[in-house]
């Protein structure tokens, strides 16, 4: 059942309302702050940037702004200062240095006392995963259980994006080349931040605790993949299937750092064994509306580079 987020809020702290959204500056926390925007007036937002000079044309908007570095907790106490719910955008670190970022964001929002905590977390989270954040993020669930406060972590599927990323030189080349790979459950980022937002402004029992998996429609391997970039653009595309061993050397003659090497090696491990499948229902039922397919993603961004290079107008496919 679908409660009043703004009704709840609003009769455990009193008239005072304020969302903040960390990582405002980057593409999944400016386009929840976009689409908070829409339902919540702005003197009720705040945002936790690193750059607060980049967040300029959100202040010039009415959106309270200020610095805030999980690096540096006594900055985050001023960011979060009035805090009915904090939304926090993870970071794009791994390891400890994830670790610590997280779970200084999360004390900090808890001394704050905001009344609810919401995190960015994964479809693929769990202590033992060979790729690399997935550890992370189950380590921050366990922080926020943790904390004492009422929580939501979001467990969003693949980016999107991610699957262009891994297109790498295909559309030159017309091979795409990687590891063996299971089926990933890929979403946009744009239905993700319409989640968030639905969860900061309107509840409900699925958004307690740790969420279902909010996915895209199907999950789709590599193959898959080639198979729809090859319909979509008519660049015929065959899918070659190399050791993790020759695949990490490849990235490594590239130019790639052996971390970042690791970390893609490690996602199709995780891909292997079933971590980013199958394809959940909650998103759709949570939008009301159909999620994004990839074929929709791949459409807007690689369609139309396909359509460049056949006219000799574009660059290098993989640029």
């Amino acid at each position: 059942m679908i409660r009043s987020a703004r009704y709840h809020w609003k009769h455990q702290i009193g008239d005072i309302l304020m969302i903040i959204v960390t990582g405002a500056n980057g593409r999944l926390g400016r386009a929840v702050t976009e689409r908070l925007l829409e339902r919540v007036p702005a003197e009720e937002i705040g945002v936790s940037v690193r750059d607060v000079d980049a967040a300029r044309d959100l202040g010039a908007r009415g959106i309270r702004v200020r610095r805030g570095d999980f690096a540096d907790p006594s900055s985050l106490a001023h960011a979060f200062e009035g805090a009915s719910q904090v939304l926090i955008v993870s970071t794009d670190a791994t390891g400890e240095t994830a670790l610590r970022a997280h779970r200084t964001a999360v004390d900090a929002a808890a001394a704050a006392g905001a009344g609810r905590i919401l995190y960015t977390s994964h479809m693929g989270a769990h202590p033992a995963s060979p790729f690399g954040p997935m550890p992370d993020h189950a380590a921050t669930e366990a922080a926020l259980r943790a904390s004492g406060v009422p929580f939501t972590a979001l467990r969003n599927g693949f980016y999107a994006s991610s699957a262009v990323m891994l297109l790498g030189a295909a559309l030159d080349t017309g091979e795409l080349v990687a590891p063996e790979d299971g089926p990933v459950a890929w979403t946009d980022h744009a239905d993700l931040a319409d989640a968030a937002v639905l969860a900061l402004t309107t509840g409900g029992d699925d958004l307690d605790g740790r969420t279902p998996a909010l996915t895209g429609p199907e999950a789709i391997d590599l193959a898959g993949i080639a198979a729809l970039v090859t319909r979509l653009t008519g660049r015929p595309i065959r899918r070659v299937v190399v050791s993790d061993a020759d695949y990490r050397a490849r990235l490594l003659a590239h130019g790639l750092p052996e971390a970042r090497a690791d970390l893609l090696v490690g996602l199709f491990a995780a891909s292997r064994r079933g971590d980013f499948a199958p394809a959940d229902p909650t998103l759709a039922r949570l939008l009301g509306r159909p999620a994004v397919t990839l074929a929709d993603v791949l459409t807007a961004t690689v369609a139309p580079v396909a359509a460049l290079r056949r006219s000799g107008r574009g660059g290098p496919a993989s640029g």
